[in-house]
């Protein structure tokens, strides 16, 4: 289900160099290079034209290393190194003195320890595994199970989440979607070109080691029943293209209509086992897989839906367990699918365990140590720059007719901006975090978010929530709350630099802002209206020249071939590719109001004007080195294309790149004017 999207961006010029902060409160210099952009890795044999991508970052390219332990390096892997250095910290100074029983201090420290105790881990054993592993062995029946499908840990055929309601986002509705798979995407499952059924191979001996590891005596027919089972359910699921497909995917049903729709599961049973009370409606996404998915459930074997819940049960644990879990896990999990060839150190783990379970008294401290008040000041003005830019794109756009011009504005009028961190925290005093009890603390703190989320379906809208943490390296729409969001972390270079020139942090964070705007009004977010609801408020041309313009977007991007087996899937990735392309567009509008204001910034620097620092500095932005492995999932799975050709594929487009570099129609890169995609030029 389109939920939020997240990162590529536009910038503003308030806090980038043209503003006088005084010298005592600006860095001296920049971060990269001597105004921002590292100018020793162009390379001035590569034309602009035919590989910009390649021009501006092939000596970084060339010796770039992939850290141990993760699958990609690029700039917000970069920015995440740093920051993990200053969360270390803070884990490290956590000072005895205020770990009062439910503080946040006490609940890191101790959350912290027991992931770092491996002795602890050895010794426990399955101990806090037991009983789950023992519900499922004495199932009598399926319907046995399906209380099981209901908790946190366990796996299910379709999963329950608590939204927003698309058609009143005052208040929040029960979703319910597909589920229910281990490998990465359907293809995994239904390709027989290499690399896929060697995957599977090595999947079905991973199930089986799982299991008989466990003592649950599971043979290889046994593993090979659950690829079966989940092959067939990878056949019924929807692509990852047709779950973004918001309207599509948003088919309300009453319980007694779901019942009927897919009557193999006892729908309000498995409500009542979550203790959800019973919904007036829901909003049934991938329907067909839902149904479908319960049928396949009840059709299966009660051995081979238990080996399937054992399995998915313990693989969910596994990497918080002894020495041969974690092994294991890594060596499929990371080595096989991932390409990664070891696992990162344990204190590093460690920090990602802690972001991920109790991110937000992480994120808070790190608030308090880290975050200068002047950047979310700095970055509110830049959020208000890029609007007026945005504002003026509506104004002067050639194929919008005028009543839907008068609802983009009202749209875009309604937009709301959060920088930095939340204006209010959760409650977790709650949860009781034991040091020498990491299962029992996922555990505790899983229920908590469970129970905390049912809570919302008597809540109105929670507008102080968060969908990130402040130390997540990234920023997000949100569609229903019509919001954009930039969480602290990523207001540093190589995103945000005070001291680097301002064209270049037009090109960079400049683009990061502009580009969550451009997602309100991307194939999906454009379906929503200013108050965040499902609302068909453009007119019908308008509608017909916004799609024209995105199916081409679609088939330039469909040529794109990142691994010599694949290319890039332009439907699925359609609602990014339009941010990057509205992103830049509009942040180079905003750039060219500057200039009229600050003409001292348009002076060559090293021989590069400002308007080619400005895609100089986006194109340095998206550097990045991939595992061949890790760039098959993102390409079969992520709506973001890969990085090569969020530059490649965006600069094209753009009238204002061909002029800063003078490309012409004998290079690779050259569109004919009448086939570029202008959606927002």
């Amino acid at each position: 289900m389109w939920k939020q999207v997240t990162i590529t961006a536009v910038l503003a010029l308030v806090g980038l160099g043209c503003q006088d902060t005084g010298q005592d409160k600006a860095p001296k210099t920049a971060s990269l290079g001597a105004w921002g952009v590292e100018t020793r890795f162009i390379n001035p044999l590569i034309q602009p034209g035919d590989d910009f991508f390649r021009y501006v970052n092939d000596g970084w390219l060339e010796s770039a290393v992939i850290p141990e332990g993760l699958p990609r390096m690029d700039s917000f892997i970069s920015l995440s190194l740093r920051t993990e250095q200053q969360l270390q910290q803070i884990i490290e100074d956590l000072p005895a003195e205020r770990r009062a029983p439910g503080s946040s201090e006490q609940q890191l420290a101790d959350l912290h320890a027991s992931f770092m105790d491996l002795e602890q881990r050895e010794t426990q054993g399955l101990t806090g595994l037991k009983a789950g592993l023992a519900m499922i062995a004495d199932a009598a029946n399926h319907a046995a199970l399906l209380p099981l499908m209901a908790r946190p840990g366990f796996p299910a055929v379709a999963d329950f989440s608590i939204l927003l309601d698309p058609d009143d986002p005052s208040g929040y509705r029960l979703f319910l979607s597909q589920s229910g798979t281990g490998l990465p995407s359907r293809d995994y499952y239904l390709s027989d070109e290499a690399p896929y059924p060697a995957l599977r191979d090595a999947y079905v001996d991973y199930v089986a080691a799982t299991l008989g590891r466990a003592g649950a005596g599971a043979s290889t027919d046994t593993a090979r029943a659950v690829l079966d089972f989940e092959t067939a359910l990878a056949r019924v699921h929807w692509t990852p293209a047709q779950s973004r497909d918001v309207i599509r995917n948003t088919h309300r049903m009453t319980p007694a209509e779901l019942q009927a729709y897919a009557p193999q599961i006892d729908w309000l049973a498995l409500l009542a086992a979550a203790d959800i009370p019973e919904p007036s409606s829901m909003i049934v996404s991938n329907d067909t897989a839902v149904r479908d998915g319960a049928q396949l459930f009840a059709s299966a074997s009660l051995e081979t839906v238990r080996a399937w819940m054992q399995f998915h049960y313990l693989d969910g644990f596994a990497q918080y367990l002894g020495d041969a879990w974690r092994e294991a896990h890594f060596d499929f999990h990371q080595r096989t699918l991932a390409g990664i060839s070891k696992p990162r150190s344990l204190d590093r783990q460690a920090l990602q365990f802690l972001s991920h379970y109790l991110g937000e008294p992480l994120g808070k401290l790190y608030v308090e140590r880290y975050f200068p008040a002047d950047s979310k000041v700095a970055m509110e003005s830049m959020v208000a720059h890029l609007r007026e830019a945005f504002s003026e794109r509506i104004r002067e756009n050639p194929w919008m007719d005028q009543a839907t011009r008068e609802q983009a504005f009202a749209k875009l009028g309604a937009f709301t901006s959060h920088i930095g961190y939340p204006d209010r925290w959760h409650d977790l005093s709650g949860i009781r975090i034991d040091p020498a009890d990491l299962v029992g603390n996922i555990q505790r703190i899983r229920e908590w978010q469970m129970t905390d989320a049912i809570s919302k379906l008597d809540e109105p809208a929670r507008d102080w929530e968060w969908g990130m943490t402040p130390q997540t390296i990234n920023a997000y729409y949100s569609a229903s709350h019509n919001e954009i969001v930039f969480p602290a972390a990523i207001l540093q270079p190589p995103f945000f630099d005070p001291a680097a020139d301002p064209a270049v942090n037009y090109g960079a964070i400049g683009m990061v802002i502009g580009h969550e705007i451009s997602h309100g009004f991307d194939d999906q977010g454009s379906r929503y209206n200013g108050m965040g609801q499902l609302d068909n408020w453009w007119s019908a041309p308008s509608r017909q020249q916004f799609e024209a313009r995105a199916n081409r977007l679609v088939e330039q991007y469909n040529q794109y071939r990142p691994l010599p087996d694949l290319t890039v899937n332009g439907r699925l990735t359609l609602g990014e590719n339009i941010g990057d392309l509205g992103g830049i567009s509009v942040a180079y509008a905003a750039l060219e109001k500057m200039l009229v204001d600050h003409p001292e910034v348009d002076q060559k620097k090293d021989g590069f004007t400002a308007r080619q620092r400005f895609f100089l500095g986006y194109a340095q932005l998206w550097r990045a080195l991939y595992k061949d492995e890790h760039l098959r999932q993102l390409v079969l799975t992520n709506p973001h294309s890969p990085n090569e050709f969020r530059v490649n594929g965006v600069v094209r487009n753009v009238d204002a790149w061909y002029e800063a570099f003078e490309v012409t129609e004998q290079q690779v890169l050259f569109l004919p004017p009448g086939q570029r995609v202008d959606l927002w030029q």
